[in-house]
């Protein structure tokens, strides 16, 4: 069960990488357009450009694969409140809270840096050192990877909302 942060039981915390499959487009450009834009998603164009979710996975099922296709409707399917965690070219570690709901992002800007498939995220605007976020963030950013993933572990969503809701000038990044 998702929780919104902040609520008595644990939120659902995501590993978001920010990062392209497509290996000609530089990582530190899509984390830029992510926090600047208060988004958080993956990329994957499709074409057309879908109006709607039900669009969206029948055309990434038939231009990539039906793999691409369930990893936009679990994108989509997360509930708002649930936390993701990303990892900034500074090796500094970002924390967000999604906030609306999957949309297709048709813009130039977007298709540049191939983060299309979006949804409005609250990203904290100091960024943590390793040494005081959970470890299982540290261990799931330290097995490599390109996907967007749910963090598996017993106590990283209170450890996550506790972060979240600390005051931003408790740390120093």
């Amino acid at each position: 069960m998702s929780t919104a942060a902040g609520g008595d039981a644990d939120a659902e915390v995501y590993r978001a990488p920010l990062r392209s499959r497509r290996d000609d487009i530089d990582p530190g450009l899509t984390q830029a357009r992510a926090l600047a834009e208060g988004v958080c998603g993956f990329g994957g164009a499709l074409d057309p450009a879908p109006a709607d979710l039900d669009t969206a996975l029948l055309l990434a099922a038939e231009q990539y694969d039906p793999r691409v296709s369930a990893r936009i409707e679990r994108f989509a399917g997360i509930a708002p409140g649930a936390l993701v965690w990303t990892r900034d070219a500074d090796g500094l570690y970002r924390l967000g809270r999604l906030d609306g709901p999957w949309r297709y992002d048709s813009s130039a800007e977007a298709q540049t840096v191939d983060l299309v498939h979006v949804r409005d995220c609250t990203w904290r605007a100091t960024p943590f050192i390793e040494r005081d976020i959970p470890a299982a963030v540290v261990a799931t950013f330290a097995r490599g990877g390109r996907n967007f993933q749910r963090i598996h572990d017993d106590a990283v969503g209170r450890e996550s909302q506790r972060l979240w809701q600390t005051p931003q000038s408790s740390f120093g990044g």
